[in-house]
């Protein structure tokens, strides 16, 4: 299989390469030092899978699998993280990542999870796994409340009358809620909680 590596740290990109390219089966043909460059290489080399650091300067790793993801690339993304957050998970998910997996993984692990992928399957680190099911609804009690009545097409003014705080409150609540919920704004934020069952 050919693979791009797009990772910021230049010595832990360098490492990933060589410690890939002794697999038999494959075959690491670009590296990336951002995702801009990643999409890049993407379009020129055609690889069958492209690893991403999930936090790159200029495009992040999600950036580059939402882009892929628009664009009905056929390159499968695998993203490698050192963070646990049931936000950059989910947003993974709905940009279509087949691999979701931890950077200090040991190597044989994250080549075992480009074979899986590169067949079709998917991959998540099984401590990732646990940690998001256990994060559960990241959201408060009032940030739950404001998303719910903002659901149901009231406005920060209406929704800071029926709770009795500021509007400023509100839109405080109603931005930490779509921050949380890795959203680009409060539709979307909405949609990701109910779909969850978080608004019930």
């Amino acid at each position: 299989m050919r693979v791009i590596i797009a990772e910021d740290q230049g010595m832990l990109r360098g490492a990933l390469s060589a410690l890939l390219d002794m697999e038999d089966d494959i075959d690491v043909v670009g590296q990336a030092e951002n995702g801009e460059k990643a999409l890049e290489l993407i379009e020129n080399l055609q690889p069958d899978i492209c690893l991403l650091d999930i936090e790159m300067p200029i495009l992040t790793g999600l950036d580059v699998a939402e882009q892929l993801a628009a664009g009905h690339h056929s390159c499968k993304v695998v993203i490698l993280t050192t963070f646990s957050r049931s936000g950059y998970f989910q947003r993974a998910m709905r940009a279509g990542v087949h691999g979701f997996l931890l950077k200090d993984a040991p190597i044989d692990e994250l080549s075992a999870a480009l074979r899986l992928v590169n067949q079709g399957g998917r991959a998540v680190s099984p401590e990732l796994a646990i940690s998001l099911w256990e994060a559960g609804n990241p959201l408060s009690d009032r940030e739950r409340e404001v998303l719910k009545l903002a659901g149901e097409g009231l406005s920060a003014q209406e929704i800071s009358r029926t709770l009795h705080l500021t509007a400023g409150t509100v839109r405080n609540y109603l931005s930490e809620a779509i921050r949380k919920l890795d959203a680009k704004n409060r539709i979307e934020a909405i949609a990701i909680a109910n779909k969850k069952g978080w608004l019930d």
